[in-house]
């Protein structure tokens, strides 16, 4: 008796390339204000700022979420 082999059946999920989530961090230095993106800081050998500074401050985003209270 041979064994049943079942068939493969690819889901939509598993068909669908991954879509990562695409959002842009952006960094600000503290020093000259020089707006810096995530992708351009990770391209350095170092993290540092064009005028030589190490500290960055993270952007908030400019959307204001509010919470309704209970």
């Amino acid at each position: 008796m041979a064994a049943e082999e079942t068939p493969i059946v690819e889901t939509e999920a598993e068909s669908k390339p991954q879509q990562q989530a695409s959002f842009s961090v952006v960094y600000s230095c503290l020093r000259c204000g020089t707006q810096v993106s995530q992708s351009e800081l990770s391209r350095l050998p170092e993290i540092k700022c064009i005028c030589g500074f190490r500290v960055f401050n993270k952007l908030r985003p400019p959307i204001v979420k509010t919470v309704k209270a209970i």
